[in-house]
């Protein structure tokens, strides 16, 4: 398996990472299955609040693994604060794991339940001078996940995104995204539940405060079906859809799960 090549093929998959990336195998990684009973309540855990700048919107892509929509993070202008974080997080993107199907999609599992997809917005910790710092220290890096269900109505707040999707049908392709506020993506409720943890693609670094929130948004089947329409080949390759692109739950080992709810 080539270095550049990790991906979620049988050939390259979630279970060969390790022959490359040896992290893939380490004691704090993501994503997990979260269990209600294992969870452990926490009054300390603040609420969480993020501004965000929606003229920090640049572009949006597709990598041939991911739909990633990508912010300008050279100065604190979309933060994220609060909860179990200390100090301001940059957003310096967010992308989108989903299924082949609306049953499974998402990497967090919650309580045996996966959701159609699961949306990751991507933060860093300027105290660490840049991302690539980031990356290499404990708290350098928060991420927001949320679960998408699908139910009868459509996500209005998705559409920006979706509406994109043809403008980056294949890998490698990129378009202008402006003038976009993330915020509007947020469920109602703020409850979260928070661990250590990893990326879910290679390299894996452990070095993730994940906020994953309770409730889920809903979107409709189209709008999944909008997402599934993606390629992960280049334009002159044959058509391959861009589904599964979801690593499946890592081994807790002795980690503690904190949630901000009874």
């Amino acid at each position: 398996m080539a270095q550049s090549v990790w991906g979620y093929d049988s050939d390259n998959g979630p279970e060969r990472w390790h022959e490359n990336y040896p992290l893939a195998k380490g004691d704090k990684q993501s994503p997990i299955e979260i269990n209600s009973k294992d969870v452990q309540h926490d009054s300390s855990l603040a609420s969480w609040h993020a501004s965000y700048d929606p003229g920090a919107a640049k572009t949006i892509l597709n990598n041939g693994r991911t739909c990633r929509v990508v912010f300008d993070d050279t100065f604190d202008r979309s933060v994220l604060r609060g909860g179990p974080l200390t100090g301001a997080y940059r957003l310096r993107q967010l992308h989108l794991h989903w299924g082949s199907s609306d049953d499974h999609g998402s990497e967090h599992v919650i309580d045996g339940v996966k959701y159609a997809a699961e949306l990751h917005m991507v933060h860093w910790n300027p105290k660490h001078g840049n991302f690539a710092g980031a990356l290499k220290q404990p708290d350098g890096v928060a991420v927001v996940g949320i679960f998408l269900k699908v139910g009868n109505t459509p996500k209005p707040e998705m559409k920006r995104i979706l509406e994109e999707i043809e403008n980056i049908k294949t890998k490698g392709k990129e378009a202008p995204f402006q003038h976009f506020d993330p915020s509007i993506l947020f469920p109602k409720s703020r409850d979260y539940w928070t661990y250590h943890g990893s990326f879910t693609t290679p390299p894996c670094e452990e070095c993730i405060i994940w906020i994953l929130l309770r409730e889920p948004i809903e979107v409709s089947s189209d709008q999944m079906a909008k997402l599934r329409s993606l390629s992960k080949n280049d334009e002159n390759e044959p058509a391959s859809p861009l589904v599964d692109n979801w690593r499946p739950p890592q081994p807790l080992k002795g980690r503690i799960v904190r949630a901000s709810f009874k």
